[in-house]
Parts: structure tokens; C-alpha cells; sequence
């Protein structure tokens, strides 16, 4: 045989055995890219179905609400709606009872930070559920209301009422799945101490409004505040916590 033609041959039989160990290769990596995409899946949806799990078990019903305070000041709002309610399969959720949960709620996580409890205003809360029985009523979500008035222009109604204020604001539903702050699975909320929790976490786990409630950075040393909240007939939850330095 001619050892060119011995070569050639030679040659092609390496270059065969080139091409079934690439696509051996190939196949291995498509198989690995399949089971590792299978993997991701999983990770990706099993805390959703585990969140599932247990997120209809029925809550026991709020505890008795510490009292905030005063609940007919002498000033209030024109505009404050009043007491809003929305029923669930555990209990009647009433505004006041969840306003006198976050009052108490955000002066414990004050407490957790060395800071003085915040006293109750009456005449702050009606400016708050004002606020928040309007963005209900227009169907917005801002510290600004669809006029251009702020916080500032608010306070105004009250006669000026403080010289130094702040304002949180947070949006929920009452017995719908919400997603948790920061994307950490979901919560229902069925009850008046649960929903309170609910919306002083969302405030907490959001730097701005967490530095309103600790006064930290530039954020004024606050004397009193307000609590807001305002429950429409499908369920849907607006709140606001306002802060005051008096004059």
C-alpha cells in the first residue's frame, strides 16, 4: 500500500474518532445544561408552593390593642373619613384597632433603638386618615395628591399644627396574598393585629422610611404622631403614620 494513501486513511480514521468524541461531548454538556435547568426550576418555584403551605390556616384573632390615645381631639381634619372596617373569616378588621396596633408596634421597634415613645396625637391621625381616605377616594398612591398638595399643604388644615413633620405611607390588602418586603414570600392578612404588623414591616424594610420612624440622618427628634388608616369595601388597605415636632 502506498504510504501516502496509509496516511490518509490513518488520518480519517483520527479525525472520525475527533467527531464522535466532540459529539459525545456535546451531548453530555446538552444533558448537564438540561438537568442544571431542571435544578434552577425548582429553585425558582418550590418556595412559591411552599409558601403555599399553611398560608390558609386560620390566625388566631388579634389580641386586645393597646389603647394609642386620644380618639375626638378638638382639631381635626375636614376631610378625615372616620372608622372603616372590612370582615374576614377570623374577624371584623376595624382602622382604629389596626391604628392603635402600628402606633404601638413602631414605638417597640423605637424602643429596640434606644428612642423615646412617640406620644399620640388624635389631631396628627386625622390629617394621616385624611390622607389616606383620599388616595383610597382617587385611586393614587403618593405623598402629593393629584392638586400638588403635600404633607406641608395637609398640615395647613389643622392651622398649622407643627413645625416640624414627616410622613410614612404604605398600601396592603386585608385576605389576598401580598408579596412580603423585600420579595421574601407572601402573607395574608386576616386580622387587625396581623395587617398593623404587616405595614409597620413594610416601613421597616425600606431605608427612607425607617429613618423616619428612628430619626436617623437628618430626620428631625420627634414629640408626637398619628396613625391613619383606611380600609375600602373590597379589602384594599391605605395607611399613614405622621410625625410632629411641636412648636
Amino acid at each position: 500500500m502506498d504510504s501516502r494513501r496509509l496516511a490518509t486513511a490513518e488520518t480519517d480514521v483520527d479525525e472520525s474518532a475527533d467527531r464522535a468524541l466532540l459529539r459525545g461531548l456535546l451531548n453530555f454538556l446538552v444533558a448537564v445544561a438540561l438537568v442544571c435547568s431542571l435544578a434552577l426550576g425548582a429553585a425558582l418555584f418550590a418556595p412559591q408552593l411552599l409558601d403555599g403551605i399553611g398560608l390558609d390556616e386560620r390566625p388566631s384573632p388579634s389580641s386586645d390593642a393597646p389603647p394609642a390615645g386620644e380618639r375626638n381631639p378638638d382639631v381635626t381634619d375636614p376631610d378625615d373619613p372616620g372608622n372603616s372596617s372590612y370582615e374576614t373569616d377570623v374577624e371584623m378588621v376595624r382602622s382604629a384597632t389596626v391604628e392603635d396596633f402600628v402606633h404601638a408596634e413602631v414605638n417597640e421597634r423605637r424602643a429596640e433603638h434606644d428612642l423615646e415613645p412617640l406620644l399620640w396625637d388624635g389631631t396628627i391621625a386625622s390629617v394621616a386618615r385624611a390622607h389616606s381616605g383620599d388616595m383610597a377616594d382617587r385611586d393614587y398612591f403618593a405623598h402629593r395628591n393629584p392638586d400638588g398638595e403635600g404633607p406641608y399643604d395637609r398640615f395647613q388644615d389643622v392651622g398649622g399644627y407643627c413645625r416640624g413633620y414627616g410622613e410614612n405611607i404604605a398600601k396592603t390588602w386585608l385576605d389576598r396574598r401580598v408579596g412580603q418586603p423585600g420579595g421574601d414570600g407572601s402573607v395574608r392578612h386576616r386580622t387587625a393585629e396581623g395587617l398593623a404588623t404587616g405595614l409597620v414591616n413594610q416601613w421597616m424594610n425600606s431605608t427612607s422610611h425607617q429613618k423616619a420612624i428612628l430619626e436617623e440622618d437628618n430626620t428631625p427628634s420627634w414629640d408626637r404622631a398619628g396613625v391613619g388608616v383606611y380600609i375600602t369595601d373590597d379589602g384594599e388597605v391605605y395607611a399613614g403614620q405622621n410625625f410632629c415636632r411641636e412648636w
